[in-house]
């Protein structure tokens, strides 16, 4: 089968009920979705497929209909895409463990509510855990990116 990540066509064979986090992650190489629980808990697994955020380690390769952007594939090299660049600047990360998961699902908010409030945030985060307990800092580069997005 056929699989588009990160703007490149992928042909894997793999069984049609593999999770898609194994096919990242063993047939195309890519470590920045990461195992964490294996049943959609924590996000540390959290991609994007045709720009909405899904847990891969419960999304079947087969299920997948549309392009997949793993955090690898969030920015460029020479360009960061705004939730990245807000992630440094805030230092979030501790451990990092989860952070790549995290950061996808802060795109996928930002992509539907441009201002978000705590309320927002929190909500939309609630599914990605951080053992480090960074979630303050995590709010602050939301809004940072958000600001970044809407070009202030």
């Amino acid at each position: 089968m056929q699989i588009t990540v990160n703007g490149v066509v992928h042909d894997v064979d793999v069984e049609d009920d593999m999770p898609l986090l194994w096919v990242l992650r063993d047939e195309i190489g890519l470590n920045g979705p990461k195992y964490g629980c294996g049943v959609a808990a924590c996000g540390a697994c959290t991609v994007h497929v045709d720009g909405v955020a899904v847990r891969s380690c419960q999304t079947l390769v087969s299920d997948v209909d549309g392009p997949v952007t793993t955090i690898e594939g969030l920015g460029t090299p020479d360009h960061m895409h705004a939730v990245q660049a807000a992630w440094l600047e805030h230092q979030v990360a501790q451990c990092g463990y989860c952070q790549g998961g995290q950061m996808m699902q802060a795109a996928e908010l930002l992509s539907y509510i441009s201002d978000p409030s705590d309320t927002d945030i929190d909500e939309a985060m609630s599914g990605n855990l951080c053992r480090c307990g960074t979630y303050p800092r995590i709010r602050a580069a939301v809004k940072t990116a958000a600001k970044k997005l809407q070009g202030a």
